[in-house]
């Protein structure tokens, strides 16, 4: 085996192989002559669609079985008048490989040769004038199915090999003990197999690359849900440096200020204010550093200017714009409206705008009714509309809006539930603390089950 050296040391060269050329040819050789003789079981896969027919591939091939099997017979003793029991027994033995072909195809391909030459065997001395010969009329058409069946479970060398043997073994056949006087049959063998060969290679890469085109659909929606979620909380990021620099800058500008609040300060206290006002404004260096590059789409630009973040007080405003835009909106206030934390109340309005937003594409002319309840402890929203009264338009976005949601929600120690209403709407619902505290590790958003209305 040789061994393995850095790539930039070219002082120690990797040992090659005595034989370069025949080390590489005996591994597929050997892995062909096992494949060849496996008696591995490899069933026949079901029809994904549709499910009421999953298993019709499986219902044709045991019919197909029991057919060959009859026609066997029926050419065995009225064409070639073979008489007695080895016709019904090859007759069994063909549809025996036939069904045999569903659970292990490489046997039953074995099987089916012995068969044919079973027959050959049986008929060569009762062969007339223009009959075929090693293969019956029937029996290249019994044998199809056995090769399409392995088709289309085994590797294309494998499909190659086994039709060329078949082709191969007819050949050698008729060369050899070829009855006088009976048809040639090479030619519409080697047709009819190369024709079966490449169905069922095709049919096998058809059905490989739709699998493969499932499991990369899978991984494009995980990955669209990894990356709805980042670019969630790269927003509430941005959002949360409004909140936080607004407050840092405060504390800086009331430490400046109160020395000269108070007549004769100690130095000691004017010493304690300075600390804190620098300390303030360090943290808000850092903090601005850090997030700051996520208030542009580019890292290399400045900066986005500030922008005040929204709050609950102007709700009224937001249900105004969805009403300009043709929804039916109603608001139900419970509770004593108070001010919350800044992040409570920025969460609690963009959960309100997305939950109206998707009343607007995806529930046109329905009625939606919001409200919002101040609890002692916590914050309630609910956000439902009707059954929609016309077609939605098609969407373009990726529908994960209720993905951004739940990691809102989640990001402050809250809860958001979605789904569909027994009259044909949607309903959101929140809970958020109005004391969020650190949510535990882990806290966010789900996968989103359920697309919203």
């Amino acid at each position: 085996m040789p061994r393995l050296t850095d790539v930039n040391d070219q002082r120690v060269p990797p040992a090659e192989p005595k034989s370069p050329e025949a080390a590489p040819a005996a591994g597929p050789r050997l892995s062909l002559a096992l494949d060849l003789f496996t008696l591995r079981r490899d069933p026949l896969p079901r029809m994904a669609r549709p499910r009421w027919l999953a298993r019709l591939p499986h219902v044709l091939v045991a019919y197909a079985a029991v057919f060959f099997g009859f026609l066997t017979t029926e050419q065995l003793l009225d064409h070639y008048h073979v008489k007695g029991g080895p016709p019904l027994a090859v007759a069994l033995l063909t549809g025996l490989s036939i069904w045999l072909a569903m659970f292990r195809p490489i046997a039953a391909w074995w099987l089916a040769l012995v068969a044919a030459g079973w027959i050959a065997w049986m008929i060569h001395d009762h062969v007339g004038q223009g009959q075929t010969w090693p293969w019956t009329p029937g029996g290249t058409f019994a044998f199809a199915p056995v090769l399409l069946l392995v088709a289309l479970r085994v590797p294309p060398r494998v499909t190659i090999s086994v039709v060329g043997i078949s082709i191969a073994l007819t050949g050698a056949a008729e060369l050899t003990f070829h009855p006088d006087g009976s048809q040639i049959s090479s030619m519409g063998v080697t047709v009819l197999f190369g024709f079966v060969g490449l169905l069922g290679y095709a049919l096998r890469a058809l059905r490989l690359a739709r699998g493969e085109l499932v499991e990369q659909e899978t991984l494009t929606a995980e990955e669209r849900a990894r990356r709805t979620v980042l670019e969630e909380r790269s927003r509430i990021a941005r959002e949360l440096h409004d909140v936080v620099a607004h407050h840092m800058s405060v504390i800086s500008i009331q430490a400046q200020v109160a020395p000269h609040l108070v007549d004769d300060p100690s130095e000691e206290l004017k010493e304690n204010l300075a600390g804190i006002r620098e300390n303030a404004l360090e943290a808000l260096t850092e903090l601005r550093r850090v997030l700051g590059v996520l208030r542009s789409e580019q890292p290399g630009d400045p900066a986005a200017p500030q922008h005040p973040q929204p709050t609950l007080a102007e709700l009224d405003g937001l249900v105004d714009n969805v009403r300009g835009a043709g929804l039916d909106v109603t608001t139900a206030i419970a509770g004593i409206r108070r001010p919350l934390a800044p992040g409570v109340e920025l969460t609690a309005y963009r959960i309100v705008q997305e939950a109206l937003s998707n009343c607007l594409r995806h529930a046109p002319g329905s009625q939606v009714e919001v409200g919002v309840a101040y609890g002692p402890r916590e914050l309630h929203l609910c956000v439902a509309n009707s059954a929609p009264t016309r077609a939605a338009a098609p969407s373009q976005g990726a529908g994960h809006g209720l993905l951004g949601m739940r990691e809102r929600a989640g990001m402050l120690g809250g809860e958001l539930a979605a789904g569909p209403r027994p009259d044909g709407g949607y309903e959101v619902s929140a809970v958020l603390p109005t004391d969020p505290q650190n949510p535990p590790a882990g806290t966010g958003a789900g996968p989103e089950t359920k697309k919203a209305p």
